[in-house]
């Protein structure tokens, strides 16, 4: 199945209110002739508290890696797998998001960490700063992009962290990183404390805050483990992610028209390719879980049934998500 196309749909619907009367009134035309000439073939049905949400989990399994729902999947380490130094690729490594952290009176908020707008110039003079302080635990710290440095270090292994996509907007007190190793878990604890008090009173927040920018107070680390021998070359699926955005902030009209300009682009050329003939695979994921379908061959009685059977849409399947 590795020439078949593969559609990998992230946030493609939530149980929120908002988001289930906007589906009502939203067309999908290509996205439901799509569904009426493929079959379910497997359901990954989770919770929304999860670590791993539904998209992560269903590009794990596509990909071969470790596609458990605590948080446990190496992605790091499956980005580091082409790195020359057979000893670093046998390291543990994470992802180092940094971001703002909202306090209240009870709660612990987590905000975009795109609101922040780092550029790779700021990126790394916060990187800079924070690295000492990393390599006092063995770790360190590698400019990736501006939302995303990459770690190495022994205390990343067996750490079980959730994705950043679960914690935009929640309180993170549900979703701190565990290890198997409870020293690692309290040095990992112990460092995002740290980088709190660090930055609470550092200049470069005052520098941020004369440009209207808001504070950088601590990071997010997400995507961590070791990859002791990464999984064979995959094609990768295309992964639209036009919609997480506004899903994540509940905008449910941008939402919307989002999913108009994916159905009409990406879906409606699986539709067409599948309409001449082809192959194709199509997984819808939401908050709790996703569901795979693909393109089978059928026989003249099940050809049948399908012709005279009711044709999948959207809309009936979204309340599985």
């Amino acid at each position: 199945m590795s020439d078949v196309p593969h559609l990998l749909i992230p946030f493609a619907a939530s149980p929120s209110g908002g988001c289930q009367q906007t589906l009502k009134d939203l067309p999908l035309p290509h996205l439901d002739r799509l569904l009426a000439r493929m079959s379910l073939v497997s359901t990954d049905a989770g919770e929304e508290t999860d670590f791993s949400p539904p998209h992560e989990r269903a590009l794990a399994r596509s990909l071969g890696l470790p596609a458990a729902k605590n948080g446990i999947t190496p992605w790091a380490a499956w980005q580091q797998r082409h790195l020359r130094d057979e000893a670093a690729k046998q390291k543990a490594w994470t992802y180092i998001t940094p971001c703002q952290w909202h306090v209240s009176t009870d709660h612990v908020t987590m905000l975009d960490p795109a609101d922040l707008q780092l550029t790779p110039f700021s990126s790394r003079a916060l990187m800079d700063i924070l690295a000492p302080w990393f390599a006092e635990d063995g770790i360190e710290l590698i400019y990736d992009e501006p939302m995303r440095w990459i770690a190495s270090g022994d205390v990343f292994d067996g750490v079980a962290a959730a994705s950043l996509d679960r914690v935009i907007q929640r309180d993170v007190r549900s979703w701190m990183p565990l290890a198997d190793n409870a020293e690692h878990t309290r040095a990992i604890h112990r460092l995002q404390s740290e980088m709190q008090m660090l930055l609470y009173t550092h200049p470069i927040n005052d520098a941020r805050a004369e440009e209207g920018l808001p504070p950088v107070n601590t990071f997010w680390m997400h995507g961590a483990g070791r990859l002791p021998q990464p999984p064979a070359a995959t094609a990768m699926p295309l992964v639209p992610t036009g919609l997480r955005d506004s899903a994540l902030r509940e905008d449910w009209r941008q939402w919307a028209a989002q999913w108009r300009e994916l159905d009409a682009g990406a879906v409606a050329e699986i539709e067409h390719h599948v309409a001449a003939g082809g192959k194709a695979r199509l997984t819808l994921c939401g908050e709790c879980s996703s569901m795979e379908f693909q393109t089978t061959e059928h026989s003249f009685g099940q050809k049948l049934k399908r012709l005279f059977s009711r044709p999948q849409r959207f809309l009936d399947l979204q309340s599985k998500l």
